[in-house]
């Protein structure tokens, strides 16, 4: 296990961790922008295998416009992945509470635990496109209870579970990703909620499950603003008249451009939240 480490201000830092824990193919196992006592910052990320720093840089380059130094060092032979996870408080979304095993005592009686522990997959709740997207959820819910429900790239399956939970009806939950799909599987159990979700490996609309549980009046996607604009025709076509539809995995710039991709099939922009320069749009369709 390595750790690769470097230095910048909080912005930095923060956009930093937020791509790294994004995508998937930088090989990042965890990442955290950390303040540190000096009151400067740093981002920490976690790998099964030694990164390369030009890389790194590179990388940081992509993302802030210009390239930061990473520090490479070996770890001891730890579950660190689980570790960072440790110190992480419970992250609170309405009625919703995703928390680790290490938190399960902490949960409020009046909220709606959602347990999700360290894993090959993204959605712990810390970061800020999964926050958004349970608070809509939650908010949504509190107007209607849906009757047929899709997650559409459910990653470690939080959004799924916590629809579950609120609506004791089914969802189906897709990724790309066959052990996103096993995690989901997974983490529905140990939460209460197997029975109501259903997990399947597919790409975009293309598996059968798609066509037998459509129309959905409730689509909630946490993937990014590229394949959001991609898949915009194919989604309206799955969609009932009504259905309220959730978009994040969108940095702020990207909000214009999938926001007209989503009206120009048909779809009505209701609302927006955001945090930490990531953005969750509400559209409603019909």
């Amino acid at each position: 296990m390595f750790q690769a480490t470097a230095y910048g201000d909080e912005t930095a830092t923060r956009m930093l961790g937020a791509y790294f824990l994004e995508n998937e193919e930088t090989g990042a196992l965890s990442s955290a922008a950390n303040e540190l006592p000096d009151g400067s910052w740093n981002v920490e990320l976690l790998f099964d295998e030694e990164p390369n720093a030009a890389m790194l840089a590179g990388v940081a380059e992509t993302v802030l416009g210009h390239p930061i130094d990473f520090e490479v060092a070996p770890l001891p032979d730890l579950d660190w992945v689980a570790k960072s996870l440790e110190g992480l408080a419970p992250v609170h979304a309405g009625r919703f509470v995703v928390h680790g095993s290490h938190d399960r005592e902490h949960v409020p009686a009046n909220a709606i635990g959602l347990e999700i522990e360290a894993a090959q997959a993204f959605g712990t709740g810390h970061h800020a496109t999964t926050w958004g997207c349970l608070l809509m959820i939650d908010r949504l819910f509190r107007r209607r209870t849906p009757v047929s429900m899709l997650d559409l790239g459910c990653g470690t399956g939080v959004l799924a579970i916590g629809a579950a939970k609120l609506m004791r009806r089914p969802v189906l939950a897709t990724d790309i990703d066959p052990l996103a799909v096993r995690i989901t599987r997974e983490n529905a159990q140990a939460n209460g909620v197997g029975a109501f979700v259903e997990a399947v490996t597919a790409t975009g609309f293309g598996h059968p499950r798609f066509a037998e549980r459509m129309p959905f009046d409730f689509v909630v996607a946490n993937i990014l603003a590229r394949p959001l604009m991609a898949l915009a025709p194919v989604m309206a076509r799955h969609l009932a008249v009504g259905a309220d539809v959730v978009l994040s995995g969108l940095r702020v710039e990207d909000v214009a451009r999938v926001r007209a991709a989503y009206v120009g099939q048909g779809l009505a922009y209701v609302s927006r939240l955001e945090r930490d320069g990531w953005a969750t749009l509400h559209l409603r369709c019909g």
